[in-house]
């Protein structure tokens, strides 16, 4: 016969209160680290300092720059503005990983590089291809030990939209497809799905219907230029233009945040440089 265990009252209460806490406490962003996410186009100055500050400054930054997204003709040229970036801020140590194959990605030799890593840079192209060559490899804990050393993961375009939980233009047919054959993220950064390019490509619309199909997730659309700063259940807006904000409250009309602090009545609304969010609430910070 099969034994049960059976908890006084007082017990039961601790155990679901601590339960509950555990919960509770998780941040949405990482707990450790830092996570830059950038909406494409040309990457500042201030980002890259940003960048270069978090992974330890210039003199300790060891960077790895991830190269899977993009087409094989650029990886095949070698060229990299990134690299040309970081060392006019004085880094030295810079590296680059690459593969599309998952079992590669599965082994300790190919992760060798991000043992020590401060910190991690994705550039743009497919986000599909990140998430078939990583998820669910020892790459993919790799990059998350880097958060966990106090590190930062930052990437721009395809290395923004990686980094959610929740994917979105990761269909292999075509980036206009938002929810497509491939929906799972790096999930750096828990409950969240991103877009890029969002003004310029005069995408401020494409997410509703996502966050409509998912109420659960907070939408994040970033323009070119312009980046978030995310460290546990808060992120800053740095850069050249504007963040959207979408959350399934203020799509149906019903936000939690006072009016004032919102800059739109409408089913999304815009941060500038400089303000802060709180990724917990869902609600501007003053």
């Amino acid at each position: 016969m099969k034994k049960y265990k059976f908890y006084s009252p007082v017990v039961f209460l601790l155990m679901f209160f601590l339960q509950s806490n555990a919960q509770t406490t998780s941040s949405i962003g990482p707990e450790k680290g830092s996570l830059i996410i950038v909406g494409g186009g040309n990457v500042g100055p201030e980002i890259w300092t940003k960048f270069v500050e978090l992974a330890g400054g210039a003199v300790n930054a060891n960077i790895v720059i991830v190269t899977t997204a993009d087409e094989d003709s650029s990886i095949a040229r070698g060229q990299s503005t990134e690299k040309e970036a970081l060392q006019k801020l004085g880094v030295l140590q810079i590296s680059f990983l690459h593969t599309r194959d998952p079992k590669m990605a599965n082994t300790e030799a190919f992760t060798e590089p991000l043992k020590k890593a401060t910190g991690i840079w994705f550039r743009g192209g497919r986000q599909w291809k990140l998430a078939d060559s990583y998820l669910r490899t020892l790459t993919q804990k790799a990059f998350k030990e880097v958060l966990e050393r106090g590190g930062v993961i930052a990437g721009t375009s395809a290395g923004a939209t990686i980094q959610g939980s929740f994917m979105v233009r990761g269909d292999t047919k075509g980036n206009t497809i938002m929810i497509g054959d491939h929906t799972e993220g790096l999930d750096f950064i828990h409950q969240v799905t991103i877009d890029q390019h969002h003004l310029k490509r005069n995408r401020i619309f494409d997410m509703i219907d996502v966050i409509k199909s998912h109420p659960d997730l907070l939408g994040i659309g970033l323009d070119e230029s312009t980046a978030i700063v995310v460290q546990k259940d808060m992120f800053q807006v740095i850069g050249a233009s504007y963040v959207a904000i979408y959350d399934i409250d203020q799509i149906n009309g019903q936000s939690k945040g006072p009016r004032d602090l919102n800059s739109s009545s409408g089913p999304f609304y815009f941060l500038s440089k400089g303000q802060k969010f709180d990724l917990k609430t869902r609600r501007i910070m003053r």
